[in-house]
C-alpha cells in the first residue's frame, strides 16, 4: 500500500513515502516553523523522485498532535487539501505515538516529550512488546515534576526520551530517580517514516476517516482560547 505521510507536529516537518514496509522516501526539514513553505514542496519533490504521482496514494497518514497549535493546524489542512474529493483513507496517527515508534524495539519505557510551554510537556509511555509498541497511558498534558515523580516511581526501569522536549525534561528530570539512557540524536525528532509505518498498522484494524473527518487533536486549549474563558469568567 503505497502511503503518504506528514508531521509538522513541531519545529521538524518530515514528509514520507512508504510502501509496505518498503521507505521509498523521506524528508526532514529543520529550518525553523516555515512549514506552509516547506510541506508542499517537500511532498511534490518526494513524488518526483519516486516517479510518483498524488493520484498513487493509497493511503494519506497524519501524525495529527499533539504539538505546536499552528503545526497540527497545517499539518492537517495539507492532508484534507491532498486527499480532498480522491475518496482515499486517511489514518490520524498521535505524535507521541509515532516519536515513540522511532525507539523500537527496546527494553527500555519509551516516554516522548513535547514541549507545551508553561513547565509542560504533552506526553505518553510506551513500552515495546512483540507485536509492537505498547500504550501504558494516553495522551496528556503534564507538568514535569509530576512526570518525574511518576517516572521515578518505575525503579530500576530505563527510560528513553524522545521529541523536541528532549533537552528541557532531560534537565528538569535529574532532581529525581528516573534512569535516563541517552537517546541518539538521529531519533529524537519527529519522523514521517514512523507515522506511516503506524498508519498502516491502524488500516488493517479498519481505524481510519475520510478527508473531511479527518481532525486535529491538541489536548488542551490554546492562549487565545484560555484568555477569552479568564475574560468570560471575570464578567459573570
Amino acid at each position: 500500500m503505497l502511503t503518504l505521510a506528514i508531521d509538522t507536529t513541531a519545529k521538524v516537518a518530515s514528509a514520507a513515502l512508504v510502501d509496505g514496509k518498503k521507505i521509498l522516501c523521506s524528508f526532514l526539514c529543520n529550518n525553523g516553523n516555515t512549514h506552509t513553505e516547506n510541506i508542499l514542496p517537500m511532498v511534490d519533490d518526494m513524488l518526483k523522485k519516486c516517479k510518483k504521482s498524488i493520484e498513487d496514494i493509497e493511503l494519506f497518514a497524519l501524525a495529527n498532535g499533539p504539538g505546536s497549535f499552528t503545526g497540527v493546524r497545517i499539518g492537517a489542512a495539507t492532508v484534507k487539501g491532498l486527499a480532498f474529493g480522491k475518496g482515499v483513507p486517511c489514518v490520524e496517527v498521535s505524535t507521541l505515538e509515532a516519536l515513540a515508534r522511532n525507539l523500537c524495539p527496546t527494553d527500555a519505557v519509551i516516554c516522548p516529550v513535547m514541549d507545551a510551554r508553561r513547565s509542560q510537556v504533552y506526553n505518553a509511555l510506551f513500552e515495546c512488546g512483540d507485536d509492537g509498541l505498547i500504550r501504558l497511558c494516553d495522551d496528556r498534558a503534564i507538568s514535569l515534576d509530576e512526570l518525574g515523580a511518576e517516572l521515578g516511581k518505575m525503579g530500576d526501569k530505563s527510560v528513553y526520551l524522545v521529541g523536541d522536549g528532549y533537552f528541557i525534561a532531560k534537565d528538569a528530570l535529574q532532581k529525581f530517580n528516573v534512569k535516563i539512557k541517552e537517546t541518539p540524536i538521529t531519533l529524537i525528532d519527529q519522523n514521517a517514516v514512523s507515522v506511516a509505518l503506524i498508519a498502516e498498522e491502524k488500516y488493517t484494524r479498519g481505524e481510519f476517516v475520510s478527508d473531511a473527518s479527518l481532525s486535529p487533536s491538541y489536548l488542551r486549549m490554546s492562549q487565545a482560547e484560555r484568555e477569552l474563558k479568564e475574560k468570560q469568567k471575570s464578567k459573570i
